[in-house]
């Protein structure tokens, strides 16, 4: 039975580990960068949001990495999720009061813009097996919102909040959500919610 259970947790493990390498920001894709000079570079694009650094590969082996301060924008086509993704170097204040240039994945333009940041960060789990808890590194996204003055804020709130700033749209969203069953933790979802409010507001 014990060498069954630790066949079983080993694995889990093991599962865990093939799925932490498939995450978008370790791989390579194929992609385009516009740089703050005008030039356009199409090739395979590594990021780093946790840096706002991206590395640059022409595919003749030779590799470039570029700070947010040298890019407008990037996209890229992410096979793991098999969508194409795109990011703005904006600028954002940094906890040390000043504002420093970023990148920001978009994931929804209009008259409410959401943006997305990720990064790895320890969360604290229960177990299901033993009394106690255990940490472990995940990937966390991060939300933002950029009103009509260009200014950005992290959402930090829930739906009740965020219904509130779509003002006597909120009920027409609130049956979008429900017949579609759209969650607010899931980001394409978080996406299709804005997407659906902006949508009021297109001449």
């Amino acid at each position: 039975m014990k060498c069954r259970v630790l066949i079983i947790i080993l694995f889990s493990l093991a599962c865990v580990t093939v799925k932490a390498q498939e995450y978008a920001f370790e791989l390579w894709h194929d992609g385009k960068v516009i740089l703050v000079s005008g030039d356009t570079l199409k090739g395979l694009i590594k990021y780093d949001l946790q840096q706002d650094l991206l590395q640059y590969d022409n595919k003749h082996g030779n590799i470039q990495a570029y700070t947010a301060r040298k890019v407008l924008f990037f996209e890229i086509f992410d096979a793991t999720v098999e969508q194409y993704r795109q990011f703005y170097a904006l600028p954002y204040n940094a906890s040390t009061g000043y504002k420093a240039l970023v990148f920001f994945e978009l994931l929804a333009e209009g008259k409410m813009t959401l943006l997305s940041r990720e990064s790895m960060e320890y969360r604290t789990y229960s177990s299901a097996y033993y009394y106690g808890s255990y940490s472990r590194l995940v990937l966390v996204y991060k939300y933002f919102l950029l009103d009509e003055s260009g200014t950005i804020k992290e959402f930090l709130g829930k739906k009740g909040e965020l219904m509130t700033m779509m003002g006597k749209r909120a009920g027409a969203v609130e049956d979008y959500i429900k017949q579609n069953k759209l969650k607010l933790e899931d980001r394409y979802d978080f996406a299709k919610i804005v997407a659906y409010y902006n949508s009021f507001f297109k001449t």
